[in-house]
């Protein structure tokens, strides 16, 4: 009997507690909300929580960000999901907010997040979905810059932003890391 590919294991990366709900470094989880069909209501496991969305396995980490490589990887481990299968969805300030990129492989770069990730899991062949957020404005620090609530015209333009972020979730899912980048990748996205 024939079995189809592995599921796809997609991991929002965020800070559990009410102080970071709705700041930048929490706009992975954001996504997971907007891809769900109703309100994410993940069940505890793995060190986050647990949802599913159609034949994929939703995770939201609550052990911290620079500690998200942990739940990750028991997750992963436990439904045998393979690192080409694991797309993590995390905050780029390298991006300008709005702008997505998809890769299907690289360094952490200074995201300790995805460097917690990418060491759980010993290898940089991982897919990421990621978010710009945008640089700091001079002379704030970019960890604190992170932390921080969106502003109002980030706040108003943020429900359309990650609508977009679940598409392209929907589209890797559905079409392949291939169609996606082709899809979403483009200038302006």
């Amino acid at each position: 009997m024939e079995t189809g590919p592995p599921p796809w294991l997609v991991a929002g990366l965020g800070n559990p507690g009410a102080r970071y709900v709705r700041t930048r470094h929490n706009i992975g989880w954001l996504a997971l909300d907007a891809l769900a069909t109703e309100r994410f209501q993940g069940e505890k496991r793995f060190g986050g929580e647990v949802s599913r969305f159609k034949e994929a396995w939703l995770l939201k980490p609550s052990t911290f960000m620079n500690l998200s490589g942990v739940a990750v990887r028991a997750m992963a481990d436990f439904y045998k999901i393979p690192p080409e299968r694991t797309l993590v969805v995390l905050d780029d300030a390298a991006l300008a907010f709005g702008r997505l990129r998809i890769r299907s492989a690289g360094s952490a770069g200074s995201h300790h997040g995805l460097e917690s990730v990418l060491v759980h899991f010993a290898t940089e062949n991982l897919p990421r979905l990621r978010l710009g957020i945008g640089n700091p404005p001079p002379p704030m620090a970019l960890p604190d810059y992170v932390l921080a609530p969106f502003t109002p015209e980030e706040e108003a333009a943020l429900g359309a932003f990650t609508d977009r972020a679940a598409e392209s979730i929907r589209v890797i899912l559905k079409n392949g890391l291939a169609a996606a980048m082709n899809e979403f990748n483009k200038e302006g996205s």
